[in-house]
């Protein structure tokens, strides 16, 4: 089984992929945040490093996801699949222009039709992780990265707002294999009660795909 992890920056998707592979016994993929170069310099300047974020995290993603697929099981923290979503954004932004958006689907449609010339084309559940938005912001708080604060920054406030509604959309039109949506505001994994919760609600869902 192959399973992606999804939902916005704060819900709490990463402490989720992490659980979810302890859980099933196997290997967790995580986003490339920490070693990743450009992320900090984007949240400096978004309309001068945007398009060069989008690739990089477009090449990473597209790796692991090729990594994941040819493997037996694993659990990937954000994939391919949701990148598009902050390209888009972007786009409506101004990080963006028209011209290096093309680019980007042009490159992404290129990939996506190479995964399909592997044996597993597809992941086989979508867990998709969501909370309000206060508690998005104050989970990014909490845990401290410097880049993300809204303090430094308070148009930071607004672009998360719409990419926690832009969320709401993208799982409705996700149709790249089976989907769950986990509310992660009702099951805080802070306490262990809940993390049990949840990892039935996923064990329960995996048998209805099997």
């Amino acid at each position: 089984m192959v399973i992606i992890t999804a939902g916005m920056i704060g819900v709490g998707k990463t402490t989720l992929t992490g659980k979810i592979a302890e859980h099933l016994h196997t290997k967790a993929f995580f986003e490339p945040v920490g070693d990743n170069p450009v992320l900090p310099l984007y949240y400096q300047d978004q309309k001068q490093y945007g398009f060069l974020l989008q690739i990089y995290f477009l090449n990473k993603r597209f790796s692991m996801i090729k990594q994941a697929l040819a493997d037996d099981n694993n659990v990937l923290d954000r994939s391919i699949y949701e990148d598009a979503l902050f390209t888009r954004e972007n786009n409506a932004e101004g990080n963006i222009s028209d011209t290096e958006l093309e680019v980007y689907l042009t490159l992404l449609d290129n990939m996506m039709k190479d995964l399909q010339q592997l044996p597993k084309k597809a992941p086989d559940l979508m867990v998709y992780s969501e909370t309000d938005f206060e508690t998005i912001l104050y989970r990014i708080k909490k845990r401290g990265r410097d880049y993300e604060q809204i303090d430094h920054n308070p148009e930071l406030k607004d672009y998360y707002y719409k990419m926690w509604s832009a969320y709401k959309q993208w799982y409705q039109d996700y149709d790249a294999s089976p989907k769950m949506k986990i509310d992660l505001e009702t099951y805080n994994l802070e306490k262990p009660e809940n993390v049990q919760t949840v990892l039935a609600m996923i064990d329960e869902r995996l048998k209805t795909i099997r």
